[in-house]
């Protein structure tokens, strides 16, 4: 089974949709992923999110499945700095601190300890769990048991957040050191591939990671490179 985790364009926040730059780097992905032998799209159920997943979605002639817990995370909590932006607190647990993520459970350090942001990633890591149960992984310790798996291929359009929490559960990754070291763009194809056996333990793959090519050949894309000229 391969999951191709998309993140949404370029966004209007406070509107919760797509910028006109977003609508091109959308456009671009659908072309970018129309190969890849898609079968089911899902999307979080954010106006930005769901926007980017219906440019695959026409492109594919397949319906949107909405995940309501894949929305974006939020993050705060009394005394923490920085507001709680995991993030931001990401990087200075790994450049500041140089925290041990081997030794010491990163839940339990006072900038994720009451942090809303450590909620939304349990949340998160057992809803996901729930789904892949769904496609035949069942989850055991930091591995997946494969009890009939799929050779099929999906693609779910999410956030920097949610997107983060959902793929280093599955990789076995602490949560603020994805946001540190595994950061990816608007639009950008992220690849996890769980491969099928019969009744046995598997260990998930990263196929593919933060693949922005798409909107990066500016040059041979007129639609983008002229997008790209008005803000320069």
């Amino acid at each position: 089974m391969r999951i191709i985790f998309v993140r949404h364009g370029e966004p209007n926040y406070e509107l919760d949709c797509l910028t006109e730059t977003g609508h091109a780097q959308a456009a671009a992905c659908a072309e970018r992923l129309a190969g890849e032998g898609i079968c089911e799209i899902y999307a979080s159920p954010c106006g930005r999110a769901a926007e980017t997943a219906a440019h695959t979605a026409r492109k594919l002639n397949l319906p949107v499945t909405t995940l309501d817990y894949m929305h974006e995370i939020g993050w705060g909590g009394e005394g923490i700095p920085c507001e709680g932006h995991p993030w931001t607190l990401g990087d200075a647990l790994i450049e500041a601190e140089d925290f041990d993520f081997h030794a010491a459970d990163w839940r339990e350090h006072p900038f994720f300890k009451g942090n809303a942001a450590t909620d939304y990633d349990a949340m998160i890591a057992a809803k996901i769990d729930e789904f892949l149960a769904g496609y035949g992984y069942r989850r055991v310790g930091t591995r997946y048991f494969c009890t009939g798996g799929s050779d099929r291929t999906i693609a779910l359009f999410s956030h920097g957040g949610s997107g983060a929490c959902a793929i280093g559960h599955i990789l076995s990754l602490p949560f603020p050191y994805v946001c540190s070291v595994l950061p990816y763009d608007f639009t950008s194809v992220i690849i996890v591939n769980l491969p099928v056996v019969e009744a046995g333990y598997i260990h998930p793959r990263l196929e593919l990671f933060n693949d922005c090519a798409h909107i990066h050949r500016d040059s041979r894309d007129p639609v983008i490179q002229q997008k790209q000229d008005r803000r320069e």
